[in-house]
């Protein structure tokens, strides 16, 4: 989330004794390519910036990653590095553990969630909890998300979050959604006990392959609200919203088909009733073919590379769906 470096130096100062955002998660969705991040805390636009959010960094196509607890916008942007230069989760929340921009031992305060994709398309996950991070403090991981808090009321709390994406279905969007709303509890920040909220700013962001860093397919924030108003709550209402006015799918793309898949250097995309767009991506989200279709079979042999790639079908200039696709030459 490259703009938010350049007010986060400012702010660093003001910030460091109470950013200690408290409960998060990055995720994959290794289908669709899409990667996800929602989080909230009892701090608000009124204490640091933009509110949660501030956490938040994605990397369209690639990964996801957290830094909270006495967040620092220097780990922050060497952690987007690091992931940029192809380091795995592992290596990056290992990297930040011996790097951190205030010495050695400074990463005691530190709490990191990372996820991304490997070369090969797999999902990855790692997390650290320092150990003076402020109780209740803990993460849990799959393999394909990373949830963590501080400050939190109990364990539950994680485990609530945890409970909820893994038994929620649908799309990425909706599974981070539920996540959250395993939070939704007075004092799951336990700072906000006495306000009777959860928290005070909430954020829900979801990247599909071919994003910009800047314009993502869904970002959606709640900064502040009035006392007592709950965020989640605000932040779901606005997700509500959403659905039904952009995210909703296009019709008719419940018969799309593409195949073969693994596909042996040409594929069949099979699209009924409209013409529309194919693009593909590769695990950097990066284009790598873009092709008119129409409405029928349409037979095409993009020159890729053996590996991963995310077709995007884009219907009237929106983007409808996407699908993972394995390349064989």
């Amino acid at each position: 989330m490259k703009h938010l470096f350049a007010f986060g130096i400012l702010l660093l100062f003001t910030a460091k004794a109470i950013s200690q955002d408290t409960f998060s998660i990055v995720a994959l969705d290794t289908i669709t390519g899409e990667i996800g991040s929602a989080g909230a805390s009892c701090l608000d636009g009124s204490q640091i910036a933009g509110g949660a959010i501030i956490i938040s960094d994605i990397l369209p196509g690639r990964g996801a990653i957290h830094t909270q607890a006495q967040w620092n916008p220097t780990n922050q942007a060497n952690a987007r590095l690091r992931m940029e230069e192809g380091l795995s989760p592992t290596e990056v929340v290992a990297w930040l553990k011996t790097h951190d921009v205030q010495g050695a031992f400074a990463w005691i305060n530190r709490q990191y969630g990372v996820v991304d994709f490997d070369p090969q398309g797999h999902p990855r996950s790692a997390a650290i909890t320092g150990t003076s991070c402020y109780a209740w403090k803990g993460h849990k991981t799959g393999v394909n998300y990373s949830i963590q808090g501080n400050i939190l009321l109990g364990s539950q709390i994680l485990d609530s979050m945890e409970a909820r994406f893994l038994a929620s279905t649908g799309p990425l969007s909706d599974r981070l959604m539920a996540c959250l709303q395993g939070a939704n509890v007075p004092g799951a920040d336990s700072r906000c006990l006495q306000n009777g909220t959860s928290s005070l700013s909430a954020f829900l962001r979801v990247a599909k392959p071919g994003d910009l860093d800047d314009s993502l397919s869904l970002d959606l924030n709640v900064p502040s609200l009035p006392t007592g108003m709950e965020p989640i709550d605000s932040l779901q209402r606005l997700y509500n919203h959403w659905k039904t006015t952009i995210g909703t799918t296009e019709p008719g793309l419940e018969r799309l088909q593409i195949f073969p898949n693994p596909a042996n250097g040409w594929m069949t995309v099979v699209l009924k009733n409209q013409d529309g767009f194919l693009e593909m991506f590769d695990m950097m989200g990066r284009s790598v073919f873009f092709k008119t279709i129409v409405s029928g079979e349409n037979r095409l042999a993009p020159t890729l590379l053996a590996g991963v790639y995310f077709a995007r079908i884009t219907i009237e200039g929106r983007a409808a769906t996407t699908h993972k696709i394995i390349w064989r030459q």
